[in-house]
């Protein structure tokens, strides 16, 4: 196939820096500014944002304009501002690009990111460091616009640091509290980790192809003059930071700690920014993985599955509403993985498209909750809400039936598109694992949406539930009306979204005719057999005896599932308790008893050889004398035994 980057268009991209410079602006003026902003903070924020989703569409149409004039392949538009490094023939430009993939993403980012932060001017209103909050949110897209924009890898990795470095300040924004703290922490620890291998997957890629531009490595790739092994081993570490950012196993476990942080970053991290960046790094260097001499994709496909499956597992048992939500974002990204593992790559994108939206939705309509309860956050001590908070449950009930796949919610097309995707890949067993995880899905979802908005009217003593007010709810109900028609972006026939992508992504393989009627059938049985369950167990009279029954019946598997399959404590018992009791060495034994001991051990010895040899400084002459005498004789007296002998 041909890449829309490697036709390099005189195009400029016009709009580029426009729409990573608007937020950036924002985020410095609140920073220097905010406190003395006031409430004015949240408008300024917002807008900024705002501005720069009017520049996407400026760009989008730009981006449609010059495919007359150049053919479907060349429509891209680029931006370059200085050269960064030269050395040699080596190179590496500060670029932006917008083409089919950017430009997609950097709607999903300015347009929920813009609807986050309508929401968090009445949500964050009563906070003491307002300003700041905004500055960080404003920042926090800014880096997520470079990160998609950049044209060359290395462009990628400051927006790559930057989302890391801002999920850390908002995620211990409330930094007071202890948890807080710590999960911010715990956060840019993990990430760290596949951050590393990142880095020396640009490393690698620079020596072996030359460059570091998506369009150089790619042609590099399906050119061959990077060599299988090269490719492989590149990427695997590009995957290794992937897995980092988008809470994949074995560095999924920062993200549940992530909800520490108020609800509009969690919404904002696991919507529109932070997680996603995995997603689309792949996506746009799928060539490279296609190249390597072992089956890079078919791992990749494999780690989406099964965090996929495992993260549901966990979500079943959870009660936290913000928790349930974030290990059902880890499953849904583990589809998206899946998708690109069987070559699904514009699917991926489309799964990441309309899970935005429903995510978006769902987690806001939890911060809608619990800022009308008093932060409370257990599902077992909320019920019947929608009775009392009908703007909040409604649109819930949304982003419920489009994370569950019912037709025609946007959920069912970009799920069901994945599947699909599987299938047709003969990936049969992966098939069976998404197929397994929608169910879960589906009843955990049904779990939470029930016990919290239907049946009688439950909270906690002391609290009086009210609706969202005008701004939280001018943000839910654009993604209530998303979360319901973007299925509509892919509808077989016309300019699909399959069809937009194609010139960047290639057109992925799905079954067709009545197998896709049939995986669609299964798929949506598997969904209504889920939500069913949980109505039986939640709703129905008679279902608390059945879930005990049911609890004592699967007794180990609830407790571990309960307990997070004891990954958090596996790692605490073989990585971090032993890293501790290292450090605890290395101070008390290496550091202040073979470092300082040696240091000051030589400073003693120094100090009493310097008390000994002051001795002999008494002052007195008739001392020195003395000794000066002593010493003649001694030396008179060796002379005269040399002589005599």
């Amino acid at each position: 196939m041909t890449f829309a980057a490697s036709t390099l268009p005189t195009d400029e991209a016009t709009f580029a820096q426009l729409i990573f410079g608007a937020p950036l602006l924002g985020a410095v003026l609140l920073l220097f500014f905010g406190k003395r902003l006031g409430k004015l903070s949240g408008i300024i924020g917002s807008a900024t944002v705002g501005i720069a989703f009017v520049f996407g569409v400026l760009s989008f149409m730009d981006l449609t304009s010059i495919a007359t004039g150049h053919g479907e392949n060349a429509r891209v538009l680029t931006k370059s501002w200085f050269t960064w490094i030269e050395v040699g023939d080596f190179n590496v430009h500060m670029s932006l690009v917008i083409d089919q993939l950017s430009i997609v993403m950097v709607f999903v980012i300015t347009g929920v990111g813009f609807l986050i932060h309508v929401y968090s001017i009445g949500y964050m209103s009563s906070e003491e460091n307002y300003g700041r909050f905004f500055a960080y949110l404003n920042l926090f897209i800014a880096a997520m616009l470079l990160l998609v924009l950049g044209d060359n890898l290395l462009v990628m990795f400051i927006g790559w640091e930057g989302v890391g470095l801002c999920s850390y300040l908002l995620i211990g924004f409330w930094f007071e509290d202890r948890a807080n703290a710590t999960a911010a922490k715990k956060a840019f620890v993990v990430n760290r980790i596949g951050d590393f291998s990142f880095l020396l997957g640009i490393f690698l890629l620079a020596v072996s192809a030359g460059t570091l531009t998506f369009a150089g490595i790619n042609e590099s790739a399906v050119s061959g003059a990077i060599g299988g092994s090269m490719a492989t081993v590149g990427a695997l570490l590009l995957f290794g930071g992937a897995a980092g950012k988008s809470a994949q196993i074995p560095l999924y476990v920062w993200l549940p700690d992530a909800m520490a942080g108020p609800t509009p970053v969690s919404a904002l991290i696991h919507a529109a920014t932070m997680v996603t960046a995995g997603v689309y790094m792949v996506a746009r260097t799928f060539p490279l993985f296609e190249a390597a001499s072992f089956d890079v994709l078919l791992l990749v496909a494999w780690v989406g599955g099964a965090t996929a499956v495992i993260t549901a597992i966990v979500a079943a048992a959870e009660y936290d509403i913000k928790k349930i939500l974030a290990y059902s974002t880890i499953s849904q990204l583990g589809y998206m993985f899946l998708a690109l593992g069987v070559g699904a790559y514009s699917i991926a994108i489309f799964h990441l498209v309309t899970h935005a939206f429903f995510k978006a939705l769902m987690f806001l309509g939890s911060g809608s909750v619990m800022h009308a309860l008093d932060g409370e956050t257990d599902v077992r001590r909320m019920g019947g809400l929608r009775k009392v908070m009908p703007i909040t449950g409604w649109t819930f009930m949304m982003g419920w039936l489009a994370i569950c796949g019912i037709v025609p919610f946007s959920g069912f097309f970009s799920k069901d598109a994945i599947l699909a995707g599987a299938w047709a890949d003969g990936q049969y067993v992966l098939w069976g694992l998404g197929v397994a995880t929608a169910a879960l899905t589906a009843f955990y979802m049904s779990r939470l949406y029930l016990r919290v908005f239907e049946g009688g009217v439950v909270m906690p003593e002391g609290t009086h539930a009210h609706d969202a007010p005008p701004t939280m709810a001018a943000a839910l109900i654009p993604l209530g009306i998303l979360s319901l028609a973007a299925g509509a972006l892919n509808f077989p026939g016309g300019l699909t979204f399959e069809h937009f992508l194609e010139p960047v992504l290639g057109e992925p393989e799905v079954a067709h005719g009545l197998t896709a009627w049939l995986l669609g059938g299964a798929a949506t049985v598997v969904a209504v057999g889920g939500i069913a369950v949980a109505w039986a167990l939640y709703l129905r009279a008679g279902g608390l005896q059945v879930r005990d029954r049911t609890e004592r019946m699967l007794g180990p598997a609830v407790r571990a599932a309960r307990n997070k399959l004891y990954v958090d404590r596996t790692y605490e018992t073989l990585i971090l308790q032993p890293g501790r009791d290292l450090a605890v060495f290395c101070t008390e034994v290496v550091d202040r008893k073979i470092i300082d001991g040696a240091v000051n051990g030589t400073g003693k010895l120094v100090a009493g050889s310097s008390e000994l040899l002051r001795r002999l400084q008494t002052g007195y002459v008739r001392n020195y004398a003395a000794a000066f005498l002593v010493g003649v004789v001694v030396v008179f007296s060796i002379l005269i035994v040399r002589v005599a002998a």
